[in-house]
């Protein structure tokens, strides 16, 4: 709130934001609360709780299409500063039922967020995720945050080559005290050291006019704010001291939900403690800026943008220690900018250009359904040139109706080569099928409708023995359904929270970190099954007798299946993909239902031992 009166921009931390934020707060009291946000205190009419920037971490914990469309910046999350390299979590006994519906996940369940090299091998896998998000909501800047290390220079410029609008480079200072002591003293760099590479880089590969640069990592002062605008920085990131300002105590005991001011905590004794109102971070951001202009003021200068990478107007001071006496600050000091640096940046909201989902949408009749709650079926011929289809699309219904306000239907039918991201962040009411085959990443984010993939109607091969989609397919989903005639890659259903999927086989590493949805495997399956796996539950065909060998089972159960409502889930799921997609092996499964049934495994993570997961809306499929 603080931070939307005084046109700065908050951030969501690492997904899953209460729709009530989204809307401003009306009806405001002279005591400064009102009845939609009673813990809040020191309210102004019209106040908005939505965080500007929305971030998009490795887990993808509650990323949405309505999530991503509320956004006036999407941050992609490679790491950050007190931990680089580390996947975060966050324990059970802090997933409280609101933060588990936030989440997507059930409550008391440890959420584990994958390292990033789970979705992200590499930087043209980075380039793929800001297209996607680019794709879904094309008004909202994406930024991508780096850890200050040395070498990140080389990667700041693949990642503006990557199309970002923004690059935030986070140092080794600051953090909120959540991360384990063990990352907080020995990972990471100064920021200074992150950001003059980083700036450095971008001129001499005649990028720096295609990026914003913002720095964090223990700023304080006006004159933190001055020294990384002389490095290169044109914003600047607060968390430690802003905290501070709010009322945070640094007592450095968040993960154990007993924060004692009730900030970091979900206990609702603790949070009534809370004594912090809007106003106190406002007046702290007034002072800062004060202290900015004091001293842009002292050094002749009317304007912070005047001053962005002018390393002339630093100096070293002089100390006369003797571990200091052969260090050299050249690298930070004798750095020239280009002109154009020094005036005024030409930074822009990169684009994807025109695509697919765009042609789409100049339709008309396309419009109308949408517009109407109607059906529309259109069949259209694609190459693996059409990334991330339908993402625009859901966009668009989302920012009218949320997540599931959409009651009419979306029929898409494609045939061809699929780009990357089929289907990213789709929403309900949509259906897309191809003809063909698929790349890496479909049902990325995906939050409803339906995804079919079946093979070419020319092809006369074994379905079933045939690699039909691509890599990290469902990675971060939070419903619909998946269904494909053929086998996946690597890494299928990796943090799936809530979608429902059936393929003929899968690569290695399938339903990792899940902690929700549905994954039955017809067909042969890699190594290393369920590791991280916490929630929902996954059936495997084993008509070899190897499939006990590939599993992970340091966090699940493996089992047969041994109740009426385990069978008819099984059952019920490959009947309706069998309707879907006419597959040979599902329908010789339904025929032979008393033989094949001994022949499954069912993986029960610790969230599903108590309480099967059920599933009564399968027929609305």
């Amino acid at each position: 709130i603080a931070m939307n009166r005084i046109g700065g921009k908050s951030n969501s931390g690492e997904g899953g934001e209460d729709n009530s934020r989204f809307y401003p707060i009306r009806s405001i009291n002279n005591l400064g609360t009102s009845n939609s946000f009673p813990h809040l205190k020191g309210l102004q009419e019209n106040d908005l709780a939505s965080s500007a920037i929305k971030q998009i971490a490795s887990g993808r914990f509650g990323v949405t299409p309505e999530y991503l469309m509320n956004a006036q910046q999407l941050e992609i999350k490679i790491a950050q500063g007190a931990k680089p390299g580390e996947g975060g979590q966050l324990p059970g006994k802090k997933v409280s039922p609101y933060i588990a519906e936030l989440r997507n996940c059930k409550p008391g369940v440890t959420l584990i967020s994958p390292p990033p090299h789970h979705d992200i091998y590499s930087i043209e896998d980075l380039s793929q995720l800001i297209f996607d998000l680019h794709q879904i909501n094309p008004n909202a800047q994406v930024s991508v945050k780096l850890v200050s290390e040395i070498g990140i220079g080389t990667i700041a410029v693949g990642v503006a080559k990557g199309n970002a609008d923004i690059i935030q480079i986070s140092g080794h200072d600051g953090g909120t005290g959540a991360s384990p002591l063990s990352s907080i003293k020995h990972a990471g760099s100064p920021w200074e050291l992150g950001l003059t590479e980083v700036h450095q880089a971008l001129v001499d590969n005649s990028l720096r006019d295609k990026v914003l640069l913002r720095v964090d990592g223990g700023l304080k002062t006006g004159k933190d704010v001055v020294l990384a605008a002389l490095m290169g920085a044109e914003e600047f990131g607060f968390g430690t001291i802003a905290m501070i300002a709010i009322g945070c105590l640094m007592a450095r005991i968040c993960h154990t939900n007993n924060c004692p001011v009730g900030i970091a905590s979900q206990r609702k004794d603790l949070r009534r403690r809370y004594p912090g109102i809007p106003s106190d971070l406002v007046n702290f951001f007034m002072f800062i800026a004060e202290e900015v202009r004091f001293i842009l003021a002292n050094l002749g200068y009317k304007s912070l943008q005047d001053i962005i990478g002018n390393t002339n107007l630093l100096k070293s001071n002089l100390v006369t220690l003797t571990k200091t006496n052969q260090l050299s600050l050249d690298s930070l000091l004798s750095y020239t900018p280009l002109p154009y640096v020094l005036k005024y940046p030409k930074v822009y909201m990169n684009s994807n250009g025109v695509v697919l989902d765009d042609i789409l949408l100049n339709d008309p009749d396309l419009l109308n359904a949408i517009l109407s709650h109607g059906s529309y079926i259109r069949h259209i011929k694609v190459l693996n040139t059409d990334r991330t289809i339908g993402s625009r699309i859901s966009g668009k219904i989302t920012q009218k109706y949320g997540n599931y306000g959409f009651k009419g239907l979306i029929d898409l039918v494609f045939q061809g080569t699929v780009g990357q991201s089929f289907g990213a962040f789709i929403c309900q009411g949509m259906k897309l099928t191809v003809f063909g085959e698929a790349n890496d990443y479909v049902g990325k984010g995906m939050n409803g409708g339906k995804i079919i993939i079946l093979p070419s109607e020319e092809s006369k091969c074994d379905a079933s023995n045939q690699v039909i989609l691509g890599n990290t397919c469902l990675y971060g989903a939070t419903g619909g359904v998946l269904f494909a005639n053929g086998q996946a890659g690597e890494r299928f259903a990796v943090r799936n929270s809530l979608a429902k999927a059936v393929v003929e086989g899968v690569g290695d590493h399938p339903c990792e970190y899940m902690t929700g949805g549905i994954v039955i495997v017809l067909g042969k399956s890699g190594r290393n099954i369920g590791a991280g796996m916490t929630g929902g539950i996954a059936y495997f065909l084993d008509e070899k007798k190897d499939f006990l060998s590939k599993v992970n089972q340091e966090i699940v159960k493996v089992q047969k299946i041994a109740t009426r409502e385990g069978e008819s889930q099984l059952f019920d799921l490959i009947k309706l993909y069998a309707e879907n997609t006419r597959s040979v092996k599902a329908s010789q499964i339904i025929d032979n239902w008393n033989d094949f049934l001994p022949m499954f495994w069912q993986l029960v993570p610790p969230a599903e031992i108590s309480s099967p997961i059920t599933d009564p809306k399968l027929s609305a499929f």
